[in-house]
């Protein structure tokens, strides 16, 4: 059941050590984590990490920069276990995780993706619940749970909206490896991934034990390419390639609401204001082409 967490380096050392401690501060120590250096400038992070004489924890510098979506994917050839975490260097896993974890792979062995409960801090540790946050809030499923979801139901629910926070899930490894991450997508390259698993029979486990603490803060990957238009121009090829997905499956309701793709049309309208302060005129009609849902 020794869960591999692969913990991809590039940013601030005090935050990467919080999240290295967080993993050897688990309640379980069914764990083996696997640092993997993208030729960060400071090196005492890595120099920190092999100081620590864990036989448990492994630090490796990459050769060269791979780029957020070529670090995942060195990440997944360095899996040696059934199931994993890509942990953020900057999050910080609760003390019940890895047991949480194992709990629910227990009671649910077909599920291919686990996605625990989450809290969201910001930079400096403390709670925090952005605008971000309060919609992934309202568009999560309700019910009971822990409660498995899949197919069109699954499908429909996650392209109003991606609801997972990335950081935070346990994968299957043999998924991880049969799809990896499109290193041409920068920002939501977790959200295609997770698709291409639900589309092709793929099954979710949500859960609402919190287990995990997700950092929100403005360095972060998932909080950039917003006022350039950049992350709305990933977004809107993911929905339309999901739709064209979905109708060839028959799913036809995942797939209106995947052209439509409201939420995130409504999230780029709220950052035409910055767009326009910055005078950024590419920025603006980017922006303005999601809004009006051009394809």
């Amino acid at each position: 059941m020794t869960l591999d967490i692969l913990m991809p380096f590039y940013g601030r050392v005090d935050q990467f050590r919080s999240a290295v401690e967080s993993v050897r501060a688990q309640t379980s120590a069914d764990w083996r984590l696997v640092i993997v250096d993208d030729v960060y400038p400071d090196t005492s992070a890595g120099e920190w990490a092999l100081g620590l004489d864990d036989p448990r924890i492994s630090y490796l510098r990459n050769e060269r920069n791979l780029g957020v979506s070529g670090n995942f994917n060195r990440c997944v050839s360095l899996i040696e276990n059934d199931f994993a975490v890509i942990m953020g260097c900057d999050d910080v896993m609760r003390p019940g995780y890895v047991a949480r974890i194992e709990q629910l792979r227990s009671r649910f062995p077909d599920a291919d993706l686990l996605q625990p409960g989450v809290s969201v801090i910001d930079q400096n540790g403390d709670p925090a619940l952005p605008l971000a946050d309060r919609v992934k809030t309202v568009l999560r499923p309700r019910g009971p749970r822990p409660r498995v979801l899949g197919g069109e139901e699954l499908a429909a629910s996650l392209l109003r909206g991606n609801w997972c926070y990335f950081p935070s899930l346990c994968w299957r490894s043999s998924r991880l490896r049969e799809f990896g991450f499109r290193e041409d997508r920068r920002v939501v390259q977790d959200l295609t991934l997770i698709m291409q698993i639900v589309l092709s029979g793929g099954s979710l486990v949500l859960d609402d034990e919190v287990v995990f603490d997700y950092r929100r803060h403005a360095a972060s990957v998932s909080s950039q390419g917003g006022v350039d238009g950049s992350k709305f121009a990933e977004e809107r090829e993911v929905f339309y390639e999901a739709a064209d997905r979905c109708d060839a499956l028959g799913w036809h309701r995942a797939a209106r609401v995947a052209r439509r793709h409201v939420p995130s049309r409504l999230n780029a309208l709220s950052e035409l204001p910055a767009a326009l302060r910055s005078g950024d005129s590419d920025g603006r009609r980017a922006l303005l082409r999601h809004v009006l849902g051009g394809r």
